[in-house]
């Protein structure tokens, strides 16, 4: 059994500040001395940054539509090693799922899934005794999720006391706090939501202020004794799979920077199980590709917001484009697509350069293009998977590219609850690129097929290695970089 203290912040419906509180419970935790694992409900890649910054630890998503329950609790279990206690961030409203009459991929799911106390965060800024019949109707709604305090956002002290009276005499509920309403807690945002926490010069600041709030009025001892109430659960492994060393360990250069950094940190652990050595790099700031890769993977971010940082850096973009053409195994999501594009142009209007191994330009559009759940069945075999063999995945983007992929080269047919199907991404060779963000472990092939490609790139002749990498030994040894 795994015993682990455990709380969920969820929320009455999107935007009502789960992010900012369970951030500042985070931080606060974190203030009394706990090692705190965080998790995020669903496919968000931004609220994680904000938590990972704040503990210290990589958060992790919890995706119940993704994985199976099985797999669910194996990412939450695998992520707990040497961690005191787990604050879960929900995703929209509390019973908000893939369908309207039915918990699939909701916060509730995941809170009967995994047992946890749910800390319900209450948007009170107009409200009194009308609190206490919302939070009445939520503790009803599913007896199953265990809603075991509430926390008011945007009142102050005089304005929480009325609340937490209401609470008192018409439901079993605790009220735990408040956090007043401060524009010094204001996250910033833009088109994808929250900016990443990369890039947010004022997170500091706005931890050490939470702190200090989260100390004077929410009761975090008795939101402790809740997370100490969850039960064990039974042990749920990962699918940990080996490797034959005989094939020796392929180096995959994965791109992370401000620009690009969203993976599921799932999909590079596995990549590293099954073998791989991943070497990390900056489109942004490096001048050169990583040198002796076999393999590549772009992943998404805001190449729009750099694009014209990215579009300067000449040298890694004309070396991008010689090892993607010299086929080296390349995987891009979504950003990664958009970066290997011929041009982008940003939300100003502006056109950049970019790598120029995909045909057309990427434009940024003032609406969401695609957005949701969707599955993957590959048309073709490819360098992370065969025909047929289908994956799950997430897509959210405020671009369109203008190339009109031909059929023969199309990567999948993308399946879609409500939508008729279409065609989806591109594969070339050893180049597959798609505006998609697809989840390992939903189908471990994909990621055995990912390293065994770059296996093969590596055993290839030593005249097609010294034709594609012609140069960078030269340049490594130079700064005495060689492997």
């Amino acid at each position: 059994m795994v015993r682990i203290p455990r709380i969920l912040i969820a929320g009455t419906h999107s935007g009502v500040g789960k992010t900012t509180v369970a951030v500042g419970v985070m931080a606060a935790l974190v203030k009394r001395g706990m090692t705190v694992q965080a998790f995020k409900v669903g496919p968000d890649y931004i609220d994680p940054s904000y938590h990972t910054q704040v503990t210290g630890r990589v958060s992790r998503n919890l995706d119940t539509w993704l994985l199976k329950d099985t797999l669910v609790g194996g990412v939450f279990q695998d992520a707990l090693v040497g961690a005191q206690v787990a604050v879960i961030e929900g995703v929209m409203g509390l019973f908000d799922g893939h369908a309207s009459t039915s918990d699939r991929g909701s916060t509730a799911e995941l809170a009967k899934l995994l047992q946890v106390p749910v800390i319900l965060v209450v948007d009170a800024r107009s409200m009194a005794r009308s609190a206490a019949a919302l939070v009445q109707g939520y503790c009803r709604f599913d007896p199953r999720v265990r809603i075991a305090g509430v926390i008011f956002n945007h009142v102050r002290g005089h304005h929480f006391q009325l609340l937490r009276d209401a609470l008192q005499r018409y439901t079993r509920c605790p009220a735990l706090g408040y956090l007043p309403p401060d524009p010094e807690l204001a996250i910033p945002e833009r088109h994808l939501g929250l900016v990443p926490a990369q890039e947010d010069p004022t997170l500091s600041r706005i931890q050490e202020r939470l702190v200090t709030i989260m100390t004077r009025s929410i009761d975090l001892e008795q939101l402790m004794q809740i997370a100490t109430s969850a039960p064990p659960l039974p042990r749920m492994p990962l699918p940990h799979r080996g490797h034959d060393a005989r094939l020796g360990t392929p180096t995959i250069g994965v791109a992370r920077d401000r620009a690009f950094h969203f993976y599921y940190q799932e999909n590079l652990d596995l990549l590293r199980r099954l073998g791989a050595e991943l070497i990390e790099f900056s489109p942004l700031a490096d001048a050169h590709v990583p040198c002796g890769l076999d393999g590549l993977y772009l992943g998404g971010g805001f190449p729009e917001v750099f694009a014209g940082a990215l579009a300067q850096n000449t040298s890694l973009r004309r070396e991008i484009k010689e090892a993607v053409e010299a086929g080296l195994p390349t995987y891009a999501e979504c950003g990664g697509l958009m970066y290997l594009a011929e041009h982008l142009v940003d939300t100003q209007g502006r056109r950049h350069p970019m790598v120029g191994v995909l045909p057309g330009t990427i434009q940024m559009t003032d609406r969401l293009q695609h957005f949701g759940y969707v599955t993957l069945i590959p048309r073709r075999d490819t360098i992370l998977a065969k025909a047929d063999d289908s994956i799950k995945g997430h897509e959210f983007h405020y671009s369109v590219w203008d190339y009109q992929v031909p059929s023969g080269q199309a990567a999948y047919t993308a399946v879609k609850r409500r939508e008729r199907r279409r065609l989806e991404g591109l594969a070339h060779g050893n180049l597959l690129a798609s505006y998609v963000h697809v989840h390992f472990l939903t189908n471990v092939r994909w990621a055995s097929g990912f390293v065994a490609s770059a296996q093969r790139f590596r055993h290839t002749t030593r005249r097609t290695r010294q034709s594609l990498w012609r140069g960078k030994t030269r340049r490594a040894a130079e700064l005495g970089a060689v492997r």
